[in-house]
């Protein structure tokens, strides 16, 4: 977030403005420039923080073209989560798994560029052709010479991190729901979770000493509540795995059957984290599933190892696209889009879904297939 402000003060938007609209041949072009826009931000800068920059250029765009903005919306979603693969500071779940696979940096890059551009392109692909319709309106004449944003337009947009913290009271709800009613066998973790909490507001206090990161209170304060929302989905993940077991129970039951020194083992091993990413989460499920499914993998070899942590990265994050609930960048497009000044669009769930399911599990075996 942070970063991002300070993009804001470089006028990343007006150059972003002029990468959508410069020499634009039409919608289909529009859709192929928002993926690429969307994925290398969110490699850069992660997947959240790249939609809640662009959402409201890429909803001028399409309105200004007097085309539908599903497919724009969508385009730019599904990007941003393909893109946040390809680097441990994407999103969350791959800096957990960088962390703790000890992969470098570039490592971790070299193993899975090559499945994020193939993904990037084939997520355009089935956009442009799911929608070719609807992406072949012709525009007026009059409509060729606008450019989609003025000047004025471009240095007015400011990037209000404080527009996603409207939800922060029932964050803060739960956590106190879960320690009240934590049954007694939970008491050592939720002394831990209140732990973090507290080294979270300590930590927030340090940061509001920092004349470089405070900029105003409203940022600081969306930081702790995003930090607080990962210690939470931290505990949930630890919850489901002491009171249901259902977690160690599949892994159990699919690990004989999920070695990735067989096509077959990768493919099982892929439904196993896809299914667990959409039911439990990505963050929770590399949390409950990292480790195991290393210890699996280094059975059979060290480099076996390293590519294990790389199939659940990859897979993990790009099942966030399967539905609108499936990660939170696709939720902040939808928050961001319903919530834009005079351009506003609700992205529904049935329309994301609908592109969701093919394009999840299309692009997740193409990239299964370039991972090294």
């Amino acid at each position: 977030m942070v970063v991002s402000i300070y993009l804001e003060r470089a006028d990343m938007f007006k150059y972003l403005g002029m990468m959508l609209s410069w020499k634009s041949k039409g919608a289909k072009d529009l859709i192929c420039r928002i993926c690429l826009i969307s994925a290398i931000s969110s490699a850069l800068f992660t997947n959240d923080t790249a939609c809640v920059v662009l959402t409201e250029f890429v909803l001028k765009t399409a309105r200004q073209h007097n085309l539908p903005p599903h497919p724009f919306l969508l385009a730019l979603a599904s990007s941003a989560n393909i893109g946040s693969s390809a680097t441990p500071i994407g999103n969350p779940q791959n800096l957990v798994i960088a962390y703790q696979s000890k992969i470098s940096f570039g490592n971790f890059l070299i193993g899975i560029l090559p499945a994020m551009l193939m993904g990037v392109f084939v997520n355009a692909l089935i956009l442009i052709c799911m929608y070719w319709k609807l992406l072949s309106i012709q525009k007026d004449e009059e409509d060729v010479a606008v450019e989609v944003f003025s000047e004025e337009e471009m240095n007015s947009h400011r990037f209000s991190p404080a527009t996603l913290s409207h939800n922060s009271q029932e964050w803060n709800s739960r956590l106190e729901l879960m320690a009240v009613q934590s049954p007694p066998h939970m008491s050592g973790n939720m002394g831990h979770v209140e732990a973090l909490r507290n080294r979270a507001i300590s930590s927030e206090t340090e940061i509001q000493k920092d004349p470089i990161v405070t900029l105003d209170s409203a940022r600081n304060s969306n930081a702790s509540k995003e930090r607080q929302k990962m210690y939470l989905l931290r505990m949930l993940g630890q919850a489901l795995e002491q009171e249901t077991g259902i977690p160690s129970t599949l892994w159990d039951l699919m690990e004989p059957y999920s070695r990735i020194n067989h096509v077959s083992g990768i493919a099982i091993l892929a439904i196993v984290i896809l299914v667990m990413s959409n039911l439990a989460s990505n963050v929770p499920t590399v949390l409950l599933l990292g480790n195991r499914v290393a210890a699996s993998a280094l059975a059979i070899s060290a480099a076996d190892e390293k590519k294990a942590w790389l199939i659940l990265a990859w897979v993990s994050t790009v099942a966030g696209n399967l539905s609108l609930l499936g990660s939170a960048a696709n939720l902040i497009v939808r928050d961001q889009a319903r919530r834009a000044p005079q351009f506003g669009y609700t992205l529904s769930f049935w329309s994301h879904l609908k592109f969701g399911v093919p394009s999840t599990l299309i692009i997740t075996a193409i990239g299964l297939a370039l991972i090294r």
